[in-house]
């Protein structure tokens, strides 16, 4: 995790180099920062399922895919965004480079540790002026399913689409 600044969701220059694991750290946070989750350093995939008026419905999206491959919605840390969407977390092995990817499917798009840096979500507990970051499913973060990892864009190859069937 590292701080955002307060109200937002938008990382300053560096944020990487200061993700840290040690909880108590985040006490010396500025007063009202928000947190990040820095995907590389806590080695998740976040699926960030959009809901915006006028836009692809992203959690509709996913529920496709799913039945699509005859899974049912995973079980895993899951927190509600202000505008309805979700945040999907996943687990991944170190150096599997699973890249970030804007519009992966109709308003879903992925957060991956990447080869270098990767990407980020902003956490629970996160404020904007659109609202609050809510976990919505406290459960563990579950490994990423095997059926949904082909279909993930790698960084070697980050322009890579999932293969339709």
């Amino acid at each position: 995790m590292f701080p955002l600044p307060a109200g937002s969701k938008e990382a300053a220059p560096g944020w990487y180099r200061r993700c840290t694991t040690d909880l108590p750290a985040a006490a010396g946070w500025p007063a009202g920062a928000n947190t990040g989750v820095g995907c590389r350093a806590s080695w998740i995939v976040g699926l960030d399922l959009d809901r915006h008026a006028g836009k692809p419905d992203g959690v509709a999206s996913f529920a496709r895919l799913c039945g699509e491959h005859g899974a049912g919605w995973p079980s895993t840390f899951t927190v509600a965004t202000p505008s309805g969407g979700l945040h999907l977390y996943f687990r991944v092995s170190a150096g599997e480079g699973l890249a970030s990817a804007i519009g992966w499917l109709p308003g879903v798009d992925i957060r991956g540790p990447g080869r270098k840096i990767g990407g980020y979500l902003a956490g629970p507990g996160s404020a904007t002026p659109a609202g609050r970051y809510v976990i919505a499913d406290g459960a563990e973060v579950a490994p990423l399913p095997g059926w949904l990892f082909p279909l993930l864009p790698v960084a070697a190859n980050p322009g890579r689409l999932p293969e339709r069937r």
